[in-house]
């Protein structure tokens, strides 16, 4: 795969060392500066977990009564790309979610109910996965005892590592 990331906005010398080692920089900097190198590290770090493993995000369907129903249908970035989700208790309405583009979603033939999201950028697919999460929040009533919808039940990568 391939990312590609500005930090322009950040005021930071960034140098490749050796082929395998990538030296960040910020010279005279207080304390929220020096934060920042430290999270574009971490950014870069996650940019080069994605790209040699993947990011994958397993969800789950959660219901007491009225099944909810997945499926897979055509979304703005071309085929299989939205989910449909209907019979959300028990309502009428059919709530649709476009994937990001990069972000690749399955359901699983084994369990019942589980979607699986896949992608190399793990911006895109956290963010995929919460705008799933909170297309099926439960309104005007208590969350407590109404505890149906779609929740995150794993992350982990693509390629399992040994």
């Amino acid at each position: 795969g391939k990312l590609e990331r500005t930090f322009n906005h950040a005021n930071l010398e960034m140098i490749m060392v050796t082929d395998k080692k990538l030296r960040v920089d910020s010279w005279f900097a207080n304390r929220k500066e020096l934060a920042v190198v430290r999270t574009v590290c971490t950014h870069v770090k996650n940019m080069m977990k994605g790209v040699t493993l993947g990011f994958k995000y397993k969800m789950r369907g959660v219901y007491a009564h009225f099944p909810i129903n997945l499926t897979i249908v055509d979304g703005k970035q071309g085929p299989k790309t939205g989910l449909d989700i209907r019979n959300f208790l028990g309502e009428k309405i059919i709530r649709h979610v476009d994937m990001h583009a990069g972000v690749d979603i399955s359901l699983t033939k084994d369990v019942k109910d589980e979607i699986v999201l896949e992608g190399n950028d793990i911006e895109l697919v956290s963010v995929t996965a919460a705008l799933i999460q909170q297309v099926v929040t439960v309104k005007r009533k208590d969350i407590r005892k109404f505890l149906d919808g779609i929740y995150v039940s794993e992350r982990t990568t693509v390629v399992v590592q040994e």
